[in-house]
């Protein structure tokens, strides 16, 4: 075996954006993921959860919500006010409406996927139609004080519950009108704090199920406007909730980077009473838990640590494969380092620059695995910064160390590199 020389790179100050929003396709064949810093991918399930699809973000584009409609349609809304869908083909932005209340913080599609109610700064429930090459505006919803953090259907497409601070609210989709509005903490003595309805569901039972700021997961009879069932699964706050398509197992996940399972278990063995449980609590992230998807045999998770993980509901499996194992991605699936061998440069890509370094070098030898001091330490040659809201997608330096280049979704970029002693230089071609 040929003597090669192993260089630790420790200067590449990756932070890596966190997870905002999950969203599980219907027919449960795919995810999509959407970043603090408006990038979106999108995973196949069929192909062991395989990154197969990522669209650059913006520094214009946040998404606070993602869903999947018409199918294979994916859009995405967030605090800047529009709602976007995506084109999973040219991997870009295709296009976008204004959806006319100020920023959206919630977005939900109907069980047809034919409508999508979107949740505004100004406290309207918009509806929007799904219509061939775009979405259409429909009608505006009773409007209320309080914007809508989150928002849930009911699977039969008449009613919408939309969760807002410190109460929730249930509409009718056909009369447009709020038909009840419960106050979460109403019960709660002496309440000092606002209380934050982070997620909300509404099961075909009529069962309404709130995650709150108080670190609580409710479940209301909506009907009667009567609380049924109070689980405190945490000491700080619930912020994400996602049901299973039977509605018999909820994910809740929470501020302190754990996650809980509630199922919906008989309280004698055989019998028909069933109560709600919490079962499973897991600790695999480090910050906030924003986001949770309930895949039919999985749970799914994403938290601003970065980390996507994906636990197997071991009950689900018929037997141990592959598929059981449990999958943590924590680091980009994309090629971020290019290097120039022959002129020994690195080149690091961020999300609006490029950095350009030269490796150290050493003139010591000795065995294997030894640690040999430098005699030139390395050095940061150049910063590109990329001009435009547009986030880097791809970037690379030639092998003699010349020529870089990148690309946005729109633009490409190629630099001549001219090195002069100490001093380099960039000119744009």
């Amino acid at each position: 075996m040929g003597e090669f020389e192993v260089h630790r790179v420790r200067f590449f100050g990756l932070v890596p954006a966190g997870v905002r929003c999950l969203a599980c396709h219907p027919r449960g064949a795919r995810l999509a993921l959407a970043r603090t810093d408006g990038a979106v991918e999108v995973y196949n399930f069929a192909a062991n959860y395989f990154q197969e699809k990522v669209i650059p973000g913006n520094e214009a584009r946040s998404v606070e919500s993602l869903c999947w409609a018409a199918g294979d349609r994916l859009f995405g809304a967030g605090l800047g006010g529009d709602i976007t869908e995506y084109d999973l083909s040219r991997l870009s932005a295709a296009r976008g409406v204004d959806g006319g209340g100020g920023p959206i913080w919630s977005m939900a599609a109907n069980g047809t996927g034919t409508q999508l109610a979107v949740g505004c700064e100004d406290g309207s429930v918009k509806i929007f139609q799904v219509v061939p090459g775009g979405i259409q505006f429909e009608r505006n919803l009773d409007r209320r004080k309080g914007r809508v953090l989150c928002l849930s259907w009911h699977p039969s497409d008449t009613h919408i519950v939309a969760g807002s601070i410190d109460f929730f609210r249930v509409i009718d989709v056909a009369s447009g009108q709020t038909v009840q509005r419960i106050m979460v903490n109403h019960h709660v003595e002496k309440a000092k704090r606002e209380c934050v309805v982070w997620a909300i569901a509404l099961l075909s039972s009529g069962t309404v199920v709130s995650a709150d700021s108080f670190g609580r997961v409710q479940f209301w009879d909506w009907e009667q406007g009567t609380l049924a069932e109070s689980h405190t699964v945490s000491t700080s706050a619930a912020l994400s909730l996602a049901v299973s398509e039977k509605e018999d197992s909820i994910v809740v996940g929470t501020s302190t980077g754990a996650t809980y399972q509630l199922q919906l278990l008989p309280v004698k063995l055989g019998g028909l009473e069933k109560h709600w449980v919490r079962t499973k609590p897991f600790q695999y992230h480090s910050h906030d838990v924003r986001a949770v998807a309930h895949s039919p045999t999985a749970l799914i998770s994403g938290g601003l640590d970065a980390q996507l993980v994906i636990r197997p509901l071991m009950e689900k499996m018929q037997k141990k494969s592959y598929d059981a194992v449990l999958r943590k991605f924590t680091f980009p699936h994309r090629r971020l380092v290019s290097c120039a061998r022959k002129a020994r440069l690195l080149l690091f890509q961020f999300s609006q620059h490029l950095e350009l370094w030269r490796l150290g070098s050493t003139e010591e030898t000795g065995k294997d695995g030894e640690v040999l001091p430098l005699c030139q330490m390395p050095e940061h040659l150049v910063q590109l910064k990329s001009k435009g809201p547009e986030h880097i997608y791809s970037s690379c330096v030639s092998p003699c160390g010349t020529w870089v280049s990148y690309s946005t979704a729109s633009r490409f970029q190629l630099y001549r590199v001219h090195c002069d002693g100490d001093s380099v230089s960039l000119r744009k071609v």
